[in-house]
């Protein structure tokens, strides 16, 4: 038999393998789905980059030689000829105008098709990035709170888009605009054009320098606006308990304190972006200063001549703004890169075992535990379950009860797989659940809390949840069964009435009526019941038993209960302590047996 002590180096090595996977995964790639659109786009861009060089050429032409040859026309004949002065002019604006119409054009559709391709790329990261988040296991959302799951997502989200839609394509054109201007400069005259050369490893030092600064700060910015968010989303969540403690103000601390925490990191990236700008800008435009002032002498020495000059002082510009651009664009590239970690982390997380072929399946009903034991992974030592067992007939009623923390709730938590036992197996109709497909086990159940979350849509919404494919006919049956129909028909609205966030809008006994309609729209095999009537009063409590007693007709039962009362019909009830059964039996047998049960059914009911 192989130790088990070998399996933690497989799944380490999995985990490095796609940690190494994913870091190297580049949300760039995502624009290759739509190289379609996006490649003719980028040829687009190139052409209209490359036609811009046209404008300091032409201009140019008409600032430093509006003759063509005015120095040779004088030496030659003595006189210039006006009209053929004139015509060279306005061929000249009318070439240049011709070629920015052209641009225009291709611009247009350029910028649709980066928008096109950028917007689709994005909602594609949000769909694989919003895909793999729901397929998680139970375990990762304990250890990160939603808020700040969502405001991460969203914020970097946002900072992609920019990146995507803005920067790359700035970046492409820069660069030939960049690339373009040396070849002039260098045809122009090669000798000036070394003194602009000499700037450029000063620059990519500096950008490497203070590139991999802002992308620290970016993170920590992003870090602390998603802190900021989960103390905003926290608190409109919790508002009745907000107010009802009075800590309207704390909460202002709090959210201040963040928010605080994300401007100093953004105070702090900006000292860098600026200095990092100051920088370019001073070395940019002082090299064009010190080639100016060498060309004007290169001028008066008559070794260049005054188109060559102010065409390579017009292109030396041109090339100085486009690196200038540079810092910029690194900047938010770096930034972009910096705000997807958290990205990339979501999409390296293991997800939930599809254990098994999904294919059809069909389950009885039979659930059976045989030496369980459990203890959750944030605290290993202490064991919830210990040596559980427990059998439940296809169409039964099974009861479990005791006090709080005895592990009745970690029994469903099993069933449902959000985790797997440390030792022992559970089965379902003889099979374990770990070998069978993940969508097929919790496919064949369904669960009633004690503590029901409604979605923020309508009535019908939640209890079509229960299945998505339903017809309003059969979400209207469901209704009845569930005794809900009769409240939603008196809303203005019926079905169509919103329930507000979490079913706010709704009472504590109609949002467990719609719960359990929702479960019987879902017509499982096997019922989960945790606490499903605790928290309702006399009357809504006897409407939701009502209610149960339809969904339990021929389905297995698993009913979790601190009021004895509702499990007395049980056909077998366990006592669970401590994370074992001591007592199990019926009502009836375990009040004569006395014990633990005995003692809580007389403090109850007596």
């Amino acid at each position: 038999m192989v130790s088990p002590v070998f399996m933690p180096s497989k799944e380490t090595s999995g985990k490095e393998h796609r940690s190494k996977r994913v870091s190297a995964l580049s949300f760039y790639g995502y624009l290759n789905r739509y190289r379609a659109i996006f490649i003719p786009s980028l040829v687009a861009l190139f052409v209209t980059a490359g036609l811009s060089l046209a404008f300091p050429y032409y201009l140019s032409k008409l600032i430093g030689s509006p003759t063509g040859s005015f120095a040779e026309a004088l030496k030659s004949t003595g006189t210039v000829d006006i009209k053929s002065v004139t015509d060279n002019i306005n061929r000249t604006v009318l070439t240049l105008l011709v070629i920015l119409a052209v641009q225009a054009i291709i611009a247009y559709w350029r910028v649709r098709g980066f928008i096109k391709a950028g917007e689709s790329a994005l909602n594609d990261i949000r769909c694989d990035v919003f895909a793999r988040l729901v397929r998680l296991p139970v375990e990762f959302f304990q250890r990160h709170r939603s808020g700040e799951l969502s405001n991460r997502v969203s914020a970097d989200l946002a900072v992609l888009r920019e990146t995507l839609l803005t920067t790359v394509p700035q970046l492409a054109r820069q660069s030939v605009i960049l690339l373009g201007g040396l070849v002039f400069i260098f045809i122009m005259s090669w000798k000036l054009s070394l003194f602009m050369l000499a700037m450029i490893p000063v620059v990519i030092l500096a950008v490497a320098i203070f590139g991999r600064r802002v992308r620290s700060y970016s993170r920590g910015a992003q870090d602390s606006l998603a802190t900021s968010g989960v103390v905003l989303e926290e608190s409109t969540q919790g508002i009745a308990e907000l107010k009802a403690y009075g800590n309207e103000a704390h909460e202002e601390r709090r959210y201040r304190f963040a928010l605080g925490e994300y401007l100093t990191e953004v105070i702090r990236g900006a000292k860098v972006r600026a200095l990092f700008v100051s920088f370019i800008i001073f070395v940019l435009f002082g090299s064009v200063s010190v080639v100016a002032w060498f060309g004007a002498g290169m001028l008066a020495r008559e070794e260049i001549s005054s188109f060559e000059f102010t065409a390579f002082i017009l292109f030396s510009v041109f090339v100085g703004a486009s690196l200038g651009a540079f810092p910029e664009i690194v900047s938010q590239i770096q930034k972009a890169n910096g705000a997807t970690e958290r990205l990339r982390e979501i999409l390296g997380e293991e997800p939930e075992a599809t254990t098994g072929e999904e294919a059809p399946f069909e389950v009885l009903g039979g659930v059976e535990a045989q030496n369980l034991s459990f203890a959750y992974p944030s605290r290993p030592e202490k064991a919830v379950l210990d040596g559980v067992s427990f059998r439940a007939e296809s169409s039964e009623r099974i009861a479990f009860v005791g006090q709080s923390g005895a592990g009745k709730s970690t029994l469903f938590s099993l069933l449902l797989r959000f985790y797997d036992p440390q030792d022992g197996a559970l089965l379902i109709d003889g099979d374990p659940v770990a070998e069978l497909p993940l969508a097929t086990l919790r496919g064949a159940m369904a669960l009633v809390p004690q503590d029901v979350l409604l979605f923020g849509g309508s009535v019908g919404e939640n209890i079509g949840y229960g299945n998505p494919e339903a017809t309003r006919e059969e979400i209207e049956e469901a209704a009845r069964k569930a005794h809900a129909h009769e409240f939603i028909s008196e809303f203005p609205e019926g079905y169509e009435t919103t329930v507000g966030p979490r079913g706010v809008k709704l009472s504590g006994g109609q949002r467990q009526r719609i719960a359990i309609a929702r479960a019987i729209l879902a017509d499982p095999k096997i019922l989960l019941l945790d606490e499903a009537t605790s928290a309702l009063d006399s009357e809504s409590e006897r409407l939701v038993q009502e209610a149960l007693d339809e969904l339990m007709k021929g389905r297995t039962s698993l009913i979790i209960a601190h009021r004895l009362g509702t499990v007395k019909h049980a056909d077998r009830i366990y006592v669970l302590q401590d994370g074992r059964i001591v007592e199990s039996g019926t009502h009836s047998e375990l009040i004569t047996a006395g014990g633990t049960y005995r003692l809580l059914a007389e403090t109850q009911l007596l």
